[in-house]
């Protein structure tokens, strides 16, 4: 008898183990996720990406403005000598995001030779991805992302993905709860499988 418990024992403690290690795996990843949203790197670097945001018909939308004002408050500082600005259409739309981030620095001051449009990309992997490949053919590898708090921590792990030396720098806007749950989820099964194949779940 005493055999074939042991086995009923070991399966008990699995059962019970393994849901605590999930839990215990989000309650830390939701603590680096929110901690990681007061994290603001202004060390100089090779670039300034702006991660792209609804805009309308060439207007940038609010959270798309925050973050190109943030963006310029950065070069103005003296952060990077160079904004990449990041962001396709969605169907219909005249203007890309990027273009319209370009649009608005340039009236802002900013010098064309400065500002570098990349419009492929239709997520944060993909506009990553086409950012380190044009960073990468200049050798430029350090880059301080703007975006939202509550995306911090994922963009730091999608820029290491991507062999970025990656910073962040977020507007200032409020991070509610369900951002933060939402991206708990990402960031956990990203660590797990990879950003790039995060895609596969929308």
């Amino acid at each position: 008898m005493r055999r074939i418990a042991r086995p009923r024992r070991l399966r008990t403690w699995l059962v019970l183990a393994v849901p605590m290690i999930v839990i215990a795996y989000l309650g830390l990843t939701f603590v680096q996720v929110t901690r990681a949203t007061g994290r603001d790197d202004r060390d100089p670097v090779d670039a300034i990406v702006v991660l792209g945001a609804a805009q309308y018909d060439g207007r940038p939308s609010p959270v798309l403005q925050a973050r190109l004002d943030h963006a310029l408050e950065l070069y103005r500082e003296g952060v990077a000598r160079k904004i990449v600005l990041t962001g396709g259409k969605q169907a219909g739309d005249r203007f890309t995001e990027a273009f319209t981030g370009f649009t608005y620095l340039r009236k802002a001051g900013v010098p064309d030779s400065d500002l570098v449009v990349i419009t492929d990309g239709a997520n944060t992997w993909e506009s990553l991805a086409a950012a380190a490949r044009q960073l990468k053919s200049g050798d430029q590898r350090d880059v301080v992302m703007v975006s939202d708090p509550y995306h911090n921590q994922r963009l730091l792990g999608t820029a290491g993905d991507l062999g970025m030396n990656g910073g962040v720098s977020p507007t200032e806007r409020d991070t509610d709860f369900r951002h933060l749950l939402a991206e708990t989820g990402a960031v956990s099964l990203g660590r797990l499988i990879g950003y790039r194949r995060l895609l596969r779940f929308g």
